[in-house]
């Protein structure tokens, strides 16, 4: 049996649900970000212990294939940036669609209808979320960090995160209370 899970974006989201299930005696077959698939079929029951336990960390169990579509997008946008660092070889829709089997233009317009923003203007603000974690880590110059998520300049890094932000990447780096967003609450800006 297949879950789908909301807000499920890290190894760490992954550790918590992993504890979570196995603590109600299931047995998970494999975990990728967004879903899990169990050995066992859960009962009605189970299900809702499942969803209790999960929605105490901020998780969501996710029942109706909109939900689910719009989180495999969302979960595949963030594994890109994060453990991808933004590198692809094909334009973000033909990526999209290698991995979600599903038309573009009727992807687009479900996400934008249901998250309030298109798919492209919530991948930048990852991209920038990303840049702003790597700014506060103060590990690499803002050249280093342009390559490794593949902007084609810094100058073109800092246009985009002066747009999403009103900063430049270096007054950001500056002031002492920089706030990130956290990757769940990307959407909501």
């Amino acid at each position: 049996m297949k879950l789908h899970i909301k807000n499920m974006v890290c190894d760490r989201c992954q550790w918590v649900v992993k504890n979570e299930i196995e603590a109600l005696g299931l047995s998970i077959k494999t975990m990728t970000l967004g879903e899990v698939e169990l050995f066992e079929t859960v009962t009605a029951e189970t299900k809702n212990e499942i969803k209790k336990r999960l929605e105490s960390f901020g998780f969501e169990l996710i029942d109706d294939k909109r939900s689910r579509l719009i989180e495999q997008v969302k979960t595949l946008l963030i594994d890109l940036i994060h453990h991808k660092n933004a590198d692809i070889n094909l334009n973000l829709s033909e990526y999209i669609t290698s991995t979600i089997p599903h038309d573009y233009s009727k992807l687009s317009n479900l996400f934008s209808e249901v998250e309030g923003i298109s798919i492209e203007k919530y991948y930048i603000q990852l991209k920038i979320e990303r840049v702003k974690e790597l700014i506060m880590y103060d590990e690499l110059s803002l050249s280093e960090i342009a390559d490794l998520l593949h902007y084609s300049s810094v100058a073109h890094l800092s246009n985009q995160f002066k747009k999403v932000t009103g900063f430049s990447p270096t007054f950001f780096k500056q002031i002492k209370e920089a706030k990130r967003v956290q990757i769940d609450r990307v959407s909501e800006l």
